[in-house]
């Protein structure tokens, strides 16, 4: 029961009403017995939709499209690692001084990524092929890079995949020769297969015989084609809600200090994925 005393967390963008955060830490909130409430809100200034949620004494914020960049012009604190990313995607709003509430801002984007591929991969020393040039694929790679893996980007407009093949610092391909690639694993950070375009290939079925392991960090529908096919041909694979989990289960620890109930989140996905019928 939300009362006086209820922690008030939730996720901005813009769309906002498809996240399926909500449900993953309300169930969270719920299993450990946290007096807090997760909401989605879709500000239509950020400016405005920051200050109204440090105001209002908000714990914590995820921070989804098109935020994660601009947020960071207002932050008192930016991690590290969010700072090298160039994105945040949670934020902390530090009340520890009733005089003085600081912002803090995280990414947890790329320990998402990192740590549903560890459960395939041994990281270190692993060759990854990563499809997409956009700020998934920015985080990804970084988490990657700093794991230790070599990653090769792979984009179809090339321009923009040699941008961020030299901003990581990491070899680039184009999506014409991916065919004369072998890898370890393969992550597709596009949004190519996603409902209701679920028929499409962000790379023809062909090509995965090149990869032991096949990750799409799309989740709508949770065995994507790219997965399908991929399984077809023998390739263990990893589906989208494992990196959203994750990211999520770093989310929660950040704000409560606690250890996230890793298996009642996934299931109030998997429950939310099924009550919309993807």
């Amino acid at each position: 029961m939300i009362n006086g005393h209820t922690q008030l967390f939730g996720i901005v963008g813009r769309p906002v009403t498809h996240s399926m955060s909500p449900a993953m830490h309300n169930a969270a909130f719920s299993e450990l017995g946290i007096n807090g409430v997760y909401v989605p809100m879709q500000p239509d200034s950020l400016e405005q939709g920051f200050y109204g949620l440090r105001s209002l004494g908000f714990s914590g914020v995820s921070v989804t499209v098109p935020f994660k960049v601009d947020i960071m012009a207002f932050l008192d604190h930016i991690d590290p690692v969010a700072q090298k990313i160039g994105a945040v995607n949670t934020l902390l709003f530090d009340r520890n001084n009733p005089d003085q509430v600081i912002s803090k801002g995280y990414n947890t984007d790329w320990l998402g990524a990192n740590q549903a591929l560890a459960e395939e991969v041994t990281l270190a020393d692993s060759t990854v092929l990563v499809i997409g040039a956009g700020g998934a694929a920015r985080a990804v790679g970084f988490g990657l890079l700093e794991a230790g893996a070599q990653v090769i980007i792979a984009n179809r407009t090339a321009s923009k995949g040699q941008e961020l093949a030299a901003q990581l610092g990491c070899p680039f391909v184009a999506a014409t020769d991916i065919a004369t690639i072998q890898a370890d694993a393969l992550i597709n950070t596009t949004s190519v297969g996603m409902h209701p375009h679920i028929d499409g290939l962000p790379i023809a079925a062909e090509l995965l015989d090149h990869f032991a392991v096949v990750m799409d960090i799309v989740y709508a529908p949770l065995q994507t084609r790219l997965l399908r096919e991929a399984a077809l041909r023998g390739c263990r694979t990893i589906d989208g809600l494992q990196m959203l989990l994750h990211q999520g289960a770093a989310q929660f620890s950040l704000w409560t200090g606690q250890s996230a109930p890793h298996a009642t989140m996934r299931q109030a996905l998997l429950r939310e994925l099924q009550a919309r019928a993807i």
